[in-house]
């Protein structure tokens, strides 16, 4: 059953009381005094969680002269990992795999056939054992193992999909690193993030990240940085879908009520440029025909924005900050060199933020941060979305939905046990596949 037109018109009164409510001038107002006066130097508790790389700008960049512009870097390498998301059996295992590829742009069919496949299994039952060793196959162009991961009571399910996530990703790149002359963007953090925020989730999912399996997970990632700065390559991460909340918590705590509910809404705010009424009008937001400041001028979409570079401490951050123990993962160089840097581009085109990530050791060279910048620049106002070699990772470690239908069958098969239905899956067709 549909709504009829009149519950569509009773639901969209009640947007349009909540809308009344909120004054979009304020709020530019508030972006304006946090940009000058708290992302400089943001401290939550004493401590500095954010602040400015260098110059503390927004920028813009007229799209089609960008997109035309020569790239800084000659050769790019992107690296994705794909998974069939947690599979719950009947008999008590959860499993997920996950399968790990790196591009390049231009293309290099060889090195595109490369895989890593890792498949995690966790066992209700203390006493089975489902690890293996690396094993090669496809004539070597393929790695892959099973890994039994740390037992838990719950989130079993999140477990399997962060460590298969993360070691197939991580081992591939640092197999691989040799092969990035240039530049390599993973898609993705630079860090392994989930296993970082597991200890403000639960503390037993705390207490595990920091087991001998999850820390060699986060060994892969600490190891690949030293690998690119031995070979003075950069090393970087394209994250599509921001998820900090670093700045508005620090907000928050300094006693600032934030009307955004996390960092990308914040820069989003911040980078997003509109048509104004006239002079005085704070960020772009324009009155409307009765002199209300709720409504907002149209989007200006002729230029990409963008920040400058940003050290980050807070968060999912604060393992890797030079204060931070990196899940107790030894660091071979000073640990200042490992701490993440970020910067955060706006598309007025599609009306998305992404941030760019890089670790210090790469960023504290001004040059360098130029180089990163513009080259992200160039591709996002050419791709409208990722660079080229991300979306190219990308395609090549998804594995879309009739592929995870089969290879859960194949489980099925061979555990002797059926997946555990749920309602969403008899409701949404599952067994379409």
């Amino acid at each position: 059953m549909t709504l009829d037109p009149i519950h569509v018109e009773n639901i969209a009164q009640l947007a349009y009381g909540i809308g009344g409510d909120v004054d979009a001038t304020d709020h530019d107002d508030l972006a304006e005094r946090v940009w000058r006066e708290w992302l400089p130097e943001l401290r939550r508790d004493g401590r500095v969680v954010l602040e400015a790389l260098g110059d503390h700008e927004r920028r813009r960049a007229a799209i089609d002269d960008v997109a035309l512009a020569e790239r800084p870097f000659e050769t790019v390498h992107g690296l994705d990992s794909g998974t069939i998301n947690p599979t719950t059996f009947k008999n008590g295992l959860v499993v997920d795999v996950a399968h790990a590829a790196m591009a390049s742009s231009p293309t290099d069919l060889d090195l595109h056939r490369d895989r890593t496949i890792v498949a995690t299994v966790h066992a209700g039952d203390s006493t089975a054992g489902f690890d293996s060793e690396w094993t090669r196959r496809d004539e070597g162009h393929t790695k892959q193992r099973v890994l039994h991961v740390p037992r838990v009571n719950r989130y079993a399910e999140r477990v399997v999909h962060a460590l298969a996530l993360y070691l197939a990703e991580g081992t591939h790149a640092l197999d691989h690193a040799d092969r990035v002359d240039d530049l390599l963007v993973l898609d993705g953090p630079v860090y392994p993030k989930e296993l970082f925020t597991w200890a403000d989730r639960d503390p037993e999912l705390g207490a595990l990240a920091r087991e001998a399996k999850p820390r060699a997970v986060v060994e892969k990632y600490v190891r690949l940085v030293e690998r690119f700065v031995e070979r003075d390559v950069p090393l970087a991460g394209f994250v599509k879908n921001p998820a900090s909340a670093t700045a508005t918590r620090a907000l928050s705590r300094a006693g600032v009520e934030s009307p955004w509910p996390d960092d990308t809404a914040l820069f989003t705010r911040l980078l997003e440029r509109r048509e104004s009424d006239g002079p005085g009008v704070a960020g772009g937001a324009t009155a409307d025909r009765d002199g209300d400041p709720g409504d907002r001028g149209a989007r200006l979409d002729g230029d990409l924005t963008f920040t400058t570079w940003f050290r980050s401490r807070g968060g999912a951050d604060a393992p890797m900050a030079a204060d931070g123990d990196a899940l107790g993962v030894d660091r071979e160089l000073d640990p200042e060199l490992y701490e993440p840097t970020f910067m955060v581009v706006y598309d007025p085109r599609t009306d998305v933020t992404y941030k760019l990530e890089a670790p210090y050791a790469f960023t504290r060279d001004a040059a360098t941060r130029d180089r990163l910048t513009r080259q992200v620049i160039a591709e996002v106002a050419a791709t409208r979305g990722p660079p080229e070699p991300v979306s190219k990772a990308d395609e090549l470690a998804r594995i879309s939905a009739s592929e995870k239908a089969a290879l859960r069958r194949k489980f099925e098969e061979r555990l002797g046990s059926d997946q555990q239905a749920t309602y969403d899956d008899l409701r949404w067709g599952k067994e379409t596949y």
